[in-house]
């Protein structure tokens, strides 16, 4: 069970699980209406990824999986970190959090940055607990490029990389991504535990 209605996601941890093996599947919250929106009310990724796996276990009493993640900006000490999707005030207003952040990085030199994600496994019964983190590292451009991805995608540059990650095509960017390393980190416990 992944604690989401993102079809992304769960088509992403899907995919990650069909490559360790265990013949798990990966259901959403489309599948349990009842299931509540757990509000992320946690100071770090790793609280919120918990508090939404836990709520989902013991709703549904399937082992669950959740994750939490955002953009850190070292110029910001770590900023816009859990407040990523609400940055600029209302949740999931993908332009307004972008256009904040680049006026308040305007006239900064440091743009360094990562993508941070925690995915964690919570049984239900309070029986297990697990948690993995995905990081990657970049820089911050000061204009928008590329129109894959979502979020801060248009401003990140990876490590290593001339492009964003929204100059990326999906593939090239699940392979890198910090989603991807958090799932690809949780999937062999999941796979043993599920």
């Amino acid at each position: 069970m992944l604690a989401t209605r993102n079809a992304g996601k769960i088509a992403e941890l899907s995919r990650i699980l069909a490559d360790v093996g265990g013949g798990v599947e990966i259901v959403g919250l489309e599948s349990f209406p009842d299931a509540p929106d757990v509000p992320e009310t946690g100071l770090t990724f790793a609280d919120n990824a918990l508090l939404k796996a836990r709520a989902i276990a013991d709703c549904t009493g399937l082992p669950a999986v959740a994750d939490d993640s955002g953009l850190a900006a070292d110029a910001l000490h770590g900023m816009p970190g859990v407040l990523s999707a609400r940055w600029a005030g209302k949740h999931g207003d993908d332009v307004a959090n972008l256009e904040l952040l680049l006026g308040q990085l305007a006239d900064v030199s440091e743009r360094g940055a990562a993508f941070v994600c925690v995915a964690a496994l919570v049984l239900p019964g309070g029986s297990g607990e697990w948690s993995a983190t995905g990081v990657l590292a970049g820089t911050l451009t000061r204009a928008k490029r590329g129109s894959n991805g979502f979020g801060y995608d248009p401003i990140f540059v990876p490590e290593g990389l001339p492009v964003t990650t929204a100059e990326l095509a999906p593939a090239e960017k699940d392979a890198i991504s910090h989603r991807g390393r958090a799932f690809r980190a949780i999937a062999p416990l999941i796979a043993a535990r599920a």
